[in-house]
């Protein structure tokens, strides 16, 4: 049978699609904010019954070819369009694994060999697991063990720390959902979840807009409190040798402005969490 979280996830993208970026006019006496049922089942070429019954978690699980028109129809990237076939049940699932706890010694080292460069490395709920000194700085004394998500939602001065803040609690939270659909039985996630959803009705809102999307290359944007304006672009790379770890490396714009509130949080830094 289709499941609850694919009729959801079908409701929330259909509902926030703009009829625009699927070729479609909008006018001003739409009655739903994003596309009609009746629209998608046209874009996808199923018929209305077959998708509304889609919606209502009536249907036996979907083909990949529909999965395919489905995802074309409501805009979907490629996180997005596996998030689909995974609760679909038509994707292999990673194991129920978020990463071992223990970093491997090289990867501690090599993290540690770039002293100019903030540099985190945590499992796919975002707990970190390790940071360089300049990645301990960058979030203020960020002790190994919290989770950047609740650090947005839950840390007092969390709005003041990221400069655009809900272009951070959207991003988290979609990323968030993105690794529950890859472990959805896995405690640890679940947990998280869950007292996000009690402690923090924005974090609840975000979620149920059901977006999935990874991190990849972004920038961000920080005020932090011992050097003020940060613009950094952040890479993420999985570890390999770890499925489920993540290495989290936050880049300045050379001879900017940036660069040299980077450069001086170092020299801070260096006094303050060096042993």
């Amino acid at each position: 049978m289709t499941t609850p979280a694919l009729a959801r996830f079908l409701r929330a993208r259909r509902d926030a699609t703009a009829p625009e970026s699927v070729g479609l006019r909008g006018n001003a006496r739409r009655r739903v904010p994003g596309l009609r049922r009746e629209e998608v089942a046209m874009l996808a070429d199923v018929s209305v019954d077959y998708y509304v019954r889609l919606e209502q978690g009536r249907e036996t699980g979907p083909s990949a070819q529909v999965l395919d028109a489905l995802a074309d129809a409501l805009a979907l990237d490629d996180d997005g369009r596996g998030h689909l076939y995974r609760l679909a049940g038509l994707a292999p699932r990673p194991r129920a694994d978020l990463g071992a706890r223990r970093v491997d010694p090289h990867l501690l080292l090599l993290m540690d060999s770039w002293p100019d460069t903030p540099v985190l490395i945590t499992n796919a709920a975002y707990d970190v697991l390790a940071h360089n000194t300049l990645g301990e700085a960058l979030y203020r004394g960020f002790p190994v063990g919290r989770n950047l998500v609740e650090q947005v939602f839950l840390a007092p001065d969390a709005r003041e720390f990221h400069a655009d803040w809900w272009l951070a609690a959207h991003n988290s939270v979609a990323a968030l959902r993105l690794a529950q659909g890859r472990a959805p039985e896995h405690p640890r996630i679940r947990s998280l979840v869950d007292g996000l959803l009690g402690a923090s009705p924005e974090f609840a809102r975000l979620w149920a807009q059901n977006q999935a999307r990874g991190k990849r290359m972004e920038v961000k944007g920080f005020v932090h409190p011992l050097v003020g304006e940060l613009t950094l672009r952040v890479h993420t790379f999985d570890v390999a040798q770890t499925p489920g770890q993540q290495l989290l490396c936050y880049q300045a714009e050379p001879a900017s402005r940036s660069a040299e509130a980077l450069a001086l949080l170092g020299a801070l830094s260096a006094k303050t969490y060096t042993p």
